[in-house]
C-alpha cells in the first residue's frame, strides 16, 4: 500500500497450483523491511472459478511464513573427503573443492573454491568463511551445488563427482557431522563430511523481536498550550489533527505494533490539575494517576483529547520528572526482555536544562530511547543540544554512555501539499530511524542475546464430519 496515497498495488504472483484445497506455494518474494515505516501487505487468493465466501463461516486461511535474509552474516565451513577416486597414474589424486550458487533461472555461478590437498583420497581441506549472501543469496533453502575435482597441472582438471546441498542443510550440522555420498563407479561410492558449520552471526533487531523482546511502556509526553485558541499547536479543529495529534498518530501507530500488550502509559507534563489547580510536571493524561495506561494508540488518543477539556496546561515545561519516570520503570527490568521509549513532543521550550541532561545521562546506562519531536516555529536549538549527534551529552563532568536521543523538527517533514497522511510518514520514518541501532548497541554492550525463536506455526487439519461420525463408532 503506498504512504501518500494509500492506494494498493500488486507487488507479485505465486505460481498457480492445479487442483487442490491445500496448495502449498514455492515462490519466494522479498521485501525490504523498515521499522521506522507501517508496511501494510494484502494477500488477495485467486481462482479460476470465483471463490463464493459463506457469511459467518470460515472459507480457510493462508499461512504466511517469513524469515530475514542474511546479508550481513557469514559461516565458516571444514570439509573432509574420504575415499575419492584415484586419477592420477603415478600417485592418488590432488582434490579440490569448487561450490555453486544456483540461480533463479536454474543456472550456476561459482562461488567458492577450496585450496589443493596433494596426493590424497583422504582429504581435509582447510576451514573457509563465506558470506551467506554469496553462497545462497540469503535463501536458506536454495540448492548449493558442490563438485570435487582432481588438480592436474596443465589445468585440465579430472571430475571426480558432485553433490548438491542447502545452507538449511548444512546448518544444521553444527551439532554433527554431515556426510554426502556420490558414486563414481557401480561398486563404490565417494564420500564428502561436512566436519563444521559455524554460523558467524551478526545479530539484528529482527533477531531480538523474535526473541520476544517488547517494545513495551512506551510513554509520550506532551507541553503546554491553550487548545482553545486557534493558533495553538494543542487547537481542537473539527477538520484536522493539531500538531501534537499528528506526531503522537505517526510514531504511536508504528511503535504500538512492536507491544505485546499495547497498553501506554501516557503522560502530560506542565499542567493545573482539577480540582485545586495543583502545578504538575508528570501527570496521567486519563487523569488516573494510578493506572496511567491506555489502550493502543486511539486510547492515548482519546486521553489527550480528554485531557485538554479537564486540564489547564500551564508552564514551566519541565523534561526531567517524564525521562525519570521511564527511566524507573527501564531499571527494574534490565535482562533484555524489554525495551522503552519515550515520545516527547515539545514547543522548543525547556526550563530545566540542567537537570534534563543528568537524567539523559543516567537513562543512557538504561534499556530505553527517548525520541523528542519539536512542533511549532521555534528554533529548537536546546532540543539539538540534546540529540548528542555532534557532541555527547554531558552533565557534570559525565558523559552518556551511548546516544539514546533522536530530535527532529515536526516542520521539516510537513507536505507543503497539505497531505497530512505523507507529513505524518515522513515524521515517523526520520525520529524512528535510530531506534532499532540504540537498541542493539544496549544489548551488545550488555552481551544480551535473543530468546529462542516460536516454532513455526503448524495448522491443525480439520477432520471431515462424515470421518468424525466413523470414529465415534469403533
Amino acid at each position: 500500500q503506498g504512504i501518500s496515497n494509500r492506494e494498493w498495488r500488486e507487488f507479485s504472483r505465486t505460481e498457480v497450483i492445479d487442483n487442490t484445497l491445500n496448495p502449498d506455494f514455492v515462490r519466494k518474494f522479498l521485501l525490504d523491511y523498515f521499522f521506522e515505516e507501517r508496511q501494510n501487505l494484502r494477500f488477495d487468493l485467486r481462482m479460476e472459478k470465483p471463490l463464493i465466501g459463506i457469511p459467518g463461516k470460515k472459507c480457510g486461511t493462508i499461512i504466511v511464513r517469513a524469515e530475514e535474509l542474511s546479508n550481513c552474516r557469514s559461516v565458516m565451513l571444514q570439509f573432509c573427503g574420504n575415499k575419492l577416486d584415484k586419477k592420477d597414474f603415478f600417485g592418488k589424486s590432488d582434490p579440490f573443492l569448487v561450490f555453486y550458487r544456483s540461480n533463479e533461472d536454474g543456472s550456476f555461478t561459482i562461488c567458492h573454491k577450496t585450496e589443493v590437498v596433494k596426493n590424497t583420497l583422504d582429504p581435509v581441506w582447510q576451514a573457509f568463511k563465506i558470506p551467506v549472501k554469496a553462497l545462497c543469496n540469503g535463501d536458506y533453502d536454495r540448492s548449493i551445488k558442490v563438485e570435487v575435482y582432481d588438480w592436474d597441472r596443465d589445468g585440465g582438471h579430472d571430475f571426480i563427482g558432485e553433490f548438491s546441498t542447502r545452507y538449511r542443510e548444512m546448518s544444521r550440522g553444527q551439532s554433527q557431522f554431515h556426510t554426502y555420498e556420490y558414486p563414481f563407479n557401480l561398486r563404490t561410492c565417494c564420500q564428502v563430511t561436512l566436519l563444521s558449520c559455524l554460523v558467524d552471526m551478526e545479530l539484528t533487531f529482527l533477531d531480538y523481536i523474535k526473541g520476544g523482546v517488547d517494545l513495551s511502556s512506551t510513554v509520550l509526553g506532551l507541553c503546554p498550550g491553550n487548545p482553545s485558541q486557534p493558533t495553538s499547536l494543542h487547537y481542537m479543529s473539527p477538520y484536522q489533527l493539531n500538531a501534537y495529534a499528528m506526531a503522537l498518530r505517526a510514531v504511536g501507530e508504528i511503535i504500538q505494533d512492536y507491544d505485546s500488550d499495547k497498553m501506554f502509559p501516557a503522560l502530560g507534563f506542565g499542567a493545573k490539575l482539577p480540582p485545586d489547580g495543583r502545578v504538575s510536571h508528570e501527570f496521567a493524561l486519563n487523569g488516573n494517576p494510578q493506572n496511567p495506561y491506555c489502550s493502543g494508540i486511539e486510547g492515548v488518543m482519546e486521553a489527550y483529547y480528554q485531557s485538554l477539556k479537564s486540564v489547564r496546561l500551564y508552564g514551566p515545561t519541565h523534561f526531567s520528572p517524564v525521562i525519570n519516570h521511564v527511566a524507573r520503570y527501564a531499571q527494574s527490568v534490565k535482562d533484555g526482555s524489554q525495551y522503552f521509549i519515550l515520545l516527547i513532543i515539545s514547543d522548543g521550550v525547556i526550563t530545566d536544562m540542567a537537570q534534563t541532561k543528568e537524567s539523559i545521562v543516567n537513562a543512557a546506562t538504561l534499556p530505553m530511547s527517548i525520541i523528542i519531536v519539536g512542533v511549532g516555529p521555534a528554533e529548537f536549538n536546546e532540543m539539538i543540544e540534546l540529540d548528542g549527534d555532534e557532541e555527547r551529552i554531558s552533565s557534570q563532568g559525565r558523559f552518556a554512555e551511548r546516544d539514546i536521543v533522536q530530535f527532529v523538527p515536526f516542520r521539516d517533514y510537513i507536505d507543503r501539499r497539505g497531505n497530512h497522511i505523507l507529513s505524518m510518514a515522513r515524521l515517523a520514518k526520520e525520529v524512528l530511524a535510530e531506534i532499532p541501532d540504540q537498541f542493539l548497541s544496549y544489548m551488545r554492550t550488555r552481551g544480551i542475546k535473543p530468546g529462542p525463536c516460536p516454532p513455526a506455526y503448524t495448522p491443525t487439519p480439520a477432520l471431515h464430519p462424515l470421518f468424525t461420525r466413523r470414529v465415534s463408532r469403533i
